[in-house]
C-alpha cells in the first residue's frame, strides 16, 4: 500500500489515542504494579457485573467504594507529568513515586471514610468533626489531583473558582453577592452530604455507565464494531464518496455500544480515512468526515456515553423515554453529515468503491450475526421497562456466551474455554480502566454541583442572561419593524438569544472539560436559565448536552478532529474546521427542538402535526445549508443561490409557518433553476 493510504498500526493508533484523549495516557508501570492493579480493576469489574445483576448496595457505601478503588488506581496509572508519563522523579516504591502512593491510598481511606460513618451522619452533618474536615479535604485535594491528572487543568481549575466562590461570597458584586460561607460549611456540605461529591453525578457513574462500558468493551471483544464496518461498507461502499459514507454509517452504528468520541474515530478512522484519501477526498476532510461522524456516538441510542443515566436521575423520568426522545436528533446529525458528504463527491466526482472492494452483507451477517444478540437483547431490555443495571447486566452476560461460543468454534474446547476465560479478564480489567477518568471527574463536578446548591448561584445567572436576552430581543424586534409582517415575536427573539448564549457557553465549557462534566455543570448552571423561558426539563436538558458534544469539533480543541488528522496526516486545525461545518445538523437540530419540542416525540405538547413540520422542516433546512456550504446541489451554484440558500434553511427551522413556508418556497426555487440548468446545457462556473 503507497503512503499516501499507508494503514497505521495498531500500536501507533494506541499512541495516536493517548496523545488526543487524556483518558486514555496511562504510564508503563513495573510488572507487580501491573498485576495488582489488573486485579483490582478486574474485580472492580465483577462488584459491578455482580451488583448489576443481584442487587446494589446503600448508595453511600456504593458510590465510596467505586469512588476509593478508582483513585487508588488513578495514581498507579497516570502520571503527574501528563505530557511525559514513562519518566519518574524522585524516590519510588515498585516504580511508582512515594507521593503517588500516599495520594493513592490518602484519596481511598478520605473516600471509604463516609461510608463507614454513614450511621453517625445524622448527628454530624451541620456540625462535624475536625477529623471530618480534614478527610474532606484530603479527598477534595486528592480528587483535584486524580482529574488534572487523567483529563488536564481545566475542571479543576473550574471547581476552585466555584468554591472561591462560596467562600468569598461576601465580596462577590452586585446581584452575584451571598452571606459565604466557611471552609468547615464548604467540606460539610461537599463531604459529609448527597449534594456534592456523593451526589448524583458520581452514583450515575457508579450504577449505570460503569456497566454500559464494560458492555461497550465486551461487544467489540465479540466483534460487533467490526462486523458494523463491514455491514457499513457492503451497504453503502458503493455509492459516491464511498468510504466517507461508510464513515458516517458505521460511525452511526458503532455509536450504539460506545460513547466516546475519540476512541470511535481512531477504531474506525484506522480503515476509513485512508480509503477515502484514496480515492480522491482530501486529507483534513477525510479527517473531519471520521470526527464529525464518531461524535454522533455520544448522542446515539441506547449507550449515549454517560448522559443518558444522568438524566434519568436529573429528570426522574424513564430511560426508554430519554431513548425514544433521542432518537431523531441522532438521525438529523448523522443525515446532516450524510448529505454534506454525497455533495461534495458529486461535486468532486468521486466514486465509490469498486464491487471487488466490497464485502458481501448477505456473508458478512452469516458470519457475524451470533454477535449482534447482545445488542438486541439489551435494546429490547431496556424498551421493555427493566432497569438499566439488569439489562447491562444480562447483556454483558450474553457477550461472555458469545464469545465462549465463538473460542470454541475457532480453538475447540479445552482451548477455547481457556481463551474465553484469559478473554474476559482482559475485558473486564479494559472496562474497569475506562471508568476511571470519568469517575475522578463526575465526583470532582460534585463539587461544582455542591457549590451551585450552596450558594443559589445558578438561579441569579440565569436571571442576569434573561433580563440580558429579553433587552437586546426588544431592541432587535424594533430593527425587524420595517417589514411588512411579524417575523418573529419579541418572546421568540428573547428565546432565540437565550439559547445562542447558552450554546456558546456549552461550546466553550466543552472546550476543555470532558462532555459528561459539562453537561452536568450547564444543567446546573444554564438549564434554570432556559427554565425561566418556559423551555421543558427534557428539552432544555437535550439541549445543553448537545452543544457539549459538539465541542469535540469545534476547534481550537477538538480533539477528534485531531485523532482524525493524526490518521490523515492532516492540519488539525483544518480539520477542525472542515468537522465543525460538517456537524451544522447537530447545530441546527437543538433550535429545532426547542421551537418544536415534538421533534423529540415524548415531550408533553407532542403533536403529530407539529411533528411533521418541524421534521420536514428540519431534514429541508439541512439540505439547503449543506448545499450552500458545498457549493453544489443538483450542480455548482450561482452566487445569489448560495446567499440564499442559508437564508432559507434558517426560516425552515423556525417555529413559525410563515418562515417555514418562505423558506421552502427560496429552496423550490433554486432546484427548479439547476433542474431546468441541467436539462437545457453545462451548468454556470461554480462560485469559491
Amino acid at each position: 500500500m503507497t503512503e499516501t493510504t499507508r494503514q497505521l498500526s495498531d500500536a501507533e493508533l494506541r499512541a495516536l489515542e493517548e496523545e488526543y484523549d487524556p483518558e486514555a495516557r496511562f504510564r508503563t508501570v513495573t510488572r507487580p504494579v501491573a498485576i495488582m492493579s489488573g486485579v483490582i480493576l478486574f474485580l472492580l469489574s465483577v462488584y459491578h457485573f455482580y451488583t448489576a445483576g443481584f442487587g446494589i448496595p446503600r448508595a453511600t457505601t456504593h458510590r465510596g467504594l467505586h469512588m476509593g478503588v478508582s483513585l487508588f488506581i488513578v495514581y498507579l496509572s497516570f502520571s503527574s507529568l501528563t505530557r511525559n508519563r514513562h519518566r519518574t522523579d524522585g524516590f519510588a516504591v515498585l516504580g511508582v513515586p512515594v507521593t503517588d502512593w500516599v495520594l493513592a491510598i490518602g484519596g481511598a481511606v478520605s473516600a471509604f471514610y463516609v461510608p463507614w460513618i454513614y450511621d453517625q451522619l445524622a448527628f454530624r452533618v451541620g456540625n462535624p468533626l475536625t477529623i471530618d474536615i480534614v478527610m474532606g479535604t484530603v479527598l477534595l485535594l486528592a480528587l483535584m489531583e486524580a482529574v488534572r491528572r487523567s483529563m488536564g487543568w481545566p475542571l479543576p481549575i473550574i471547581a476552585l473558582l466555584f468554591i472561591a466562590y462560596a467562600y468569598f461570597g461576601r465580596s462577590m458584586p452586585g446581584i452575584l453577592v451571598h452571606p459565604g460561607a466557611d471552609w468547615a460549611n464548604i467540606i460539610n456540605h461537599l463531604y459529609l452530604t448527597s449534594q456534592g461529591i456523593y451526589g448524583t453525578a458520581l452514583g450515575v457513574i457508579a450504577t449505570y455507565v460503569f456497566h454500559f462500558v464494560l458492555f461497550g468493551v465486551m461487544a467489540q471483544k465479540i466483534g460487533l464494531g467490526q462486523l458494523f464496518i463491514d455491514l457499513a461498507t457492503a451497504l453503502a461502499g458503493r455509492f459516491a464518496g464511498g468510504p466517507a459514507k461508510v464513515s458516517v454509517i458505521s460511525s452511526a452504528m458503532l455509536g450504539t455500544i460506545s460513547g466516546s468520541s475519540i476512541a470511535n474515530t481512531v477504531t474506525t478512522g484506522a480503515l476509513t480515512i485512508p480509503a477515502m484519501i484514496k480515492i480522491g477526498f482530501k486529507r483534513h476532510f477525510a479527517a473531519a468526515v471520521e470526527a464529525a461522524s464518531s461524535t454522533g456516538g455520544q448522542i446515539t441510542p441506547p449507550v449515549m456515553g454517560a448522559v443518558a443515566f444522568l438524566m434519568v436521575e436529573y429528570l426522574g423520568i424513564p430511560l426508554r423515554t430519554i431513548l425514544i426522545a433521542a432518537i431523531v436528533p441522532a438521525f438529523m446529525h448523522f443525515f446532516g453529515v450524510l448529505v454534506q458528504v454525497h455533495l461534495e463527491a458529486k461535486r468532486l466526482g468521486i466514486r465509490g468503491l469498486r464491487q471487488e472492494e466490497l464485502p458481501k452483507a448477505v456473508k458478512v451477517l452469516r458470519e457475524g450475526w451470533l454477535s449482534v444478540f447482545p445488542l438486541i437483547l439489551l435494546v429490547w431490555m431496556l424498551m421493555s421497562g427493566r432497569t438499566p443495571f439488569l439489562s447491562a447486566f444480562w447483556a454483558i452476560t450474553a457477550c461472555m456466551i458469545v464469545y465462549l461460543i465463538q473460542r470454541i468454534m475457532a480453538a475447540g474446547t479445552i482451548e477455547g474455554i481457556k481463551e474465553t476465560a484469559a478473554g474476559i479478564y482482559e475485558g473486564f480489567v479494559a472496562g474497569a480502566r475506562q471508568s476511571l477518568a470519568v469517575t475522578a471527574a463526575a465526583a470532582l463536578v460534585g463539587v461544582v454541583i455542591g457549590i451551585v446548591t450552596l450558594t443559589g448561584v445558578g438561579f441569579k445567572i440565569a436571571f442576569m442572561v434573561t433580563s440580558m436576552a429579553q433587552n437586546w430581543a426588544m431592541s432587535l424586534h424594533g430593527l425587524l419593524a420595517v417589514l411588512p409582517f411579524e417575523l418573529l415575536s419579541i418572546q421568540t427573539l428573547t428565546l432565540l438569544l437565550t439559547l445562542l448564549m447558552t450554546a456558546v457557553v456549552c461550546v466553550l465549557m466543552g472546550c476543555g472539560v470532558p462532555t459528561t462534566a459539562n453537561y452536568i455543570i450547564m444543567v446546573a448552571v444554564a438549564a434554570p436559565v432556559l427554565g425561566m423561558m418556559n423551555v421543558e426539563p427534557l428539552v432544555a436538558h437535550f439541549f445543553v448536552f448537545y452543544f457539549g458534544v459538539l465541542a469535540d469539533v469545534t476547534p481550537p480543541v477538538a480533539l477528534a478532529a485531531y485523532a482524525g488528522a493524526g490518521i490523515a496526516g492532516a492540519n488539525g486545525f483544518k480539520a477542525g474546521n472542515t468537522a465543525f461545518r460538517l456537524s451544522m445538523g447537530k447545530a441546527l437540530v437543538p433550535f429545532v427542538f426547542v421551537f418544536s419540542p415534538s421533534l423529540l416525540l415524548v415531550t408533553q405538547s407532542f403533536t403529530l402535526p407539529d411533528f411533521l413540520l418541524a421534521f420536514a422542516g428540519a431534514v429541508l433546512g439541512i439540505v439547503a445549508l449543506s448545499a450552500a456550504i458545498t457549493n453544489w446541489l443538483l450542480g455548482p451554484l450561482l452566487l445569489i443561490e448560495r446567499l440564499l440558500l442559508p437564508i432559507a434553511a434558517l426560516l425552515m427551522i423556525a417555529p413559525e409557518i410563515i418562515s417555514t413556508v418562505i423558506g421552502a418556497a427560496i429552496l423550490s426555487v433554486v432546484v427548479l433553476r439547476q433542474y431546468l440548468a441541467g436539462r437545457s446545457g453545462p451548468s454556470p462556473e461554480p462560485v469559491t
